[in-house]
């Protein structure tokens, strides 16, 4: 297999505000760029782009239709087109386990010709084209179908329900109707295992008037009641993720409820539930409070890491026995992520976090490598388990858009950074089918790379500015604006002795110390006779004052308040301006929902305009109907 993964080149789909296009690289230490025979397409209304497990398959859509592409690992060869479906509104794709389907979802809309509605979920044989199947599905957070390893069986939760279609020999139905069905409840979920065929199964039920949430897993097509392998039950489940190991012989479960009612954590109540088809059950025991951040399975199946706890997080790998066998320490993090292979790990800490990667080494547990990718928003392993590439892509970020490609030992690789006025949007490793890429094998060598166009963040410390115009000997008050303050005179604005007295206390505290002491940074170089000249009048400045104010506790008339102030309940006529100490339980309670409605209404717009949502706030916005059924009973009890 080794010479054969050698003759591999390479590939990166990437789609953008321009084109959806494949770039190759001739090695490790040549750059990744556009060939002429790859396939390279000018659309700015693509949604998305999908590899098929194996590789042999790439789709895009370009805002027409969406085409299928065969893709080659010949660094000569082209990748002609297998077929074009008429889906101009498509906006995920997904492939079944051998590439043999591919799952189309767009969002559901109602016509006046189709009241209602046409459906949304299609699926299409690749080998020929054609529409194999179609179906209503709503839901934009789980929409995929399941498949079994060997596309025998297809599956989908509609309504709460799980519907069954078998498609192996011998089947008479297929996709022309169900064979078996499963539940009924809403917010049923619905998991088939990899690995195993038949498959396990796992079957999600939300709990409701007091019963717990329920979990459990059926050997297919054995799905009587009495015929479960193994049931978990947990309270505190709004919502659950389960993730199978790449056997399918175990599974977790990430639950999570939107609001923690002890009021201890503004991420909600979080858990970690394991389940064996053997049988077994357990909760995965966390030794720090917080939120889960992330939980993954290794590839060899038999460990997995969870990254949990407010920060500095915790990560811990464990067994199957849900024992730590290894502690990976606190650390600024919030995510990880395994090589194909499971000898490696990256720790990492992204979205508001700083962009810290560490390098593990699973095997002999220890750190290879520490470096900074800030502003990271796509992470994936190349499947040779040695590079892996990270991005800035748009609409998550529309600045510093580009991408990267490291070696495990921190070196990088590649760097192409997006031209200005246009955005990334997406990047995606080709596939390939397992045991196409041996183990490499993992050393502490340092591997040759290449220096970084851009610049690294700067590690002075901030200067203000006026202690930036005090290094250049000039005169602050005659750079700085003097704005007013509504409801101040002017001189107080300034910090004059008209101020109010947390200003003027603010001054004498700050005379006391000499400035470059108070405002830290590097005005140690500032002369001391200008200083003590200059130093009086800078404390004037609205920069300092502002910046003093910063430091100061709260008072009550520094009361946060929302930005969608204008969107909040009024206060009736001559009760006055509210303070935090005589605003009602019941106004309190409306000012609350009000708000939750308010951001469910932005969201709803982001999303409109096609931006690819958080699962937390997907979530938010189905809960816009309870948020309205309890703004109007708390209005009517008024």
């Amino acid at each position: 297999m080794a010479a054969a993964a050698d003759l591999v080149v390479p590939t990166l789909a990437i789609r953008s505000s321009v084109a959806v296009e494949v770039w190759s690289s001739a090695g490790s230490k040549q750059p990744f760029e556009p060939k002429p025979h790859l396939p390279r397409e000018e659309t700015k209304s693509s949604r998305s782009i999908c590899f098929s497990p194996d590789g042999r398959y790439f789709a895009y859509s370009n805002g027409q239709e969406v085409k299928v592409l065969q893709a080659s690992r010949d660094s000569a060869a082209s990748w002609p087109t297998k077929c074009v479906l008429p889906r101009p509104k498509a906006f995920y794709l997904q492939f079944s386990p051998r590439g043999s389907y591919l799952c189309t979802w767009e969002h559901y809309a109602i016509t006046k010709d189709r009241p209602e509605g046409s459906p949304n979920l299609l699926v299409y044989d690749v080998a020929t084209g054609v529409e194999v199947f179609a179906i209503v599905q709503k839901n934009q957070t789980d929409w995929q179908p399941s498949w079994s390893a060997d596309e025998s069986i297809f599956a989908l939760v509609v309504g709460g329900e799980a519907l069954f279609y078998d498609l192996g020999e011998g089947a008479e139905k297929g996709f022309a109707s169900t064979s078996r069905k499963i539940g009924g409840s809403r917010g049923g979920m619905l998991s088939l295992g990899p690995g195993n065929c038949p498959p396990f199964l796992a079957f999600y039920t939300p709990g409701a008037k007091g019963a717990p949430s329920m979990c459990k897993l059926y050997k297919y097509p054995a799905l009587g009641q009495n015929q479960t392998v193994a049931c978990k039950s947990f309270f505190q489940a709004d919502r659950v993720e389960m993730l199978w190991n790449k056997r399918g012989s175990g599974l977790l479960l990430l639950t999570s409820t939107e609001v923690d009612k002890s009021g201890a954590s503004y991420y909600g109540n979080q858990a970690v539930h394991f389940m064996a088809t053997k049988g077994d059950t357990c909760s995965v025991p966390l030794s720090k409070e917080g939120p889960v951040h992330c939980v993954k399975w290794s590839p060899k199946a038999t460990e997995f890491v969870v990254v949990y706890g407010f920060m500095p997080s915790k990560a811990a790998l464990y067994n199957l026995k849900c024992d730590v066998v290894f502690d990976f320490g606190e650390g600024p993090r919030n995510c990880a992520y395994f090589n194909p292979f499971g000898n490696l790990i990256v720790l990492a800490g992204f979205g508001n976090l700083p962009g810290a990667v560490e390098v593990w080494d699973v095997t002999k547990r220890e750190k290879l490598a520490n470096l900074k990718c800030a502003d990271t928003t796509v992470f994936e392993w190349h499947p040779n388990g040695e590079w892996f590439v990270t991005a800035t892509t748009a609409p998550r970020l529309r600045i510093s858009n580009g991408f990267k490609v490291y070696h495990y030992s921190g070196a990088l690789l590649h760097e192409t950074m997006w031209p200005q006025g246009q955005e990334l949007l997406g990047i995606e490793w080709q596939q390939f089918a397992d045991k196409t890429f041996i183990e490499p094998k993992i050393t502490k060598a340092k591997h040759e790379g290449i220096k970084s166009s851009q610049p690294e963040a700067s590690k002075k410390a901030y200067t203000p500015p006026h202690l930036r115009l005090l290094k250049e000997g000039k005169n602050p008050e005659k750079y700085l604006p003097q704005p007013s303050i509504p409801g101040l005179a002017p001189a107080a604005a300034a910090g004059g002795t008209n101020g109010n007295k947390r200003n003027n206390k603010n001054k004498q505290r700050s005379a006391r110390k000499n400035v470059n002491v108070v405002n830290g940074g590097d005005a140690d170089s500032v002369p001391t006779e200008v200083t003590e000249q200059v130093a009086p009048i800078a404390r004037q400045s609205p920069v300092f004052v502002a910046a003093e104010e910063r430091r100061q506790p709260p008072t009550p008339r520094q009361k946060y308040q929302p930005d969608n102030a204008a969107d909040q309940p009024q206060i009736p006529h001559g009760q006055g301006q509210p303070n935090g100490q005589n605003i009602s339980d019941k106004e309190r309670k409306i000012r609350s929902v009000a708000k939750k409605l308010s951001d469910i209404k932005k969201l709803k717009v982001r999303r409109s305009q096609g931006e690819n949502l958080e699962l937390n706030q997907l979530n938010k916005i189905k809960m816009e109907a309870q948020y309205l059924d309890e703004l109007k009973a708390l209005k009517l009890s008024a």
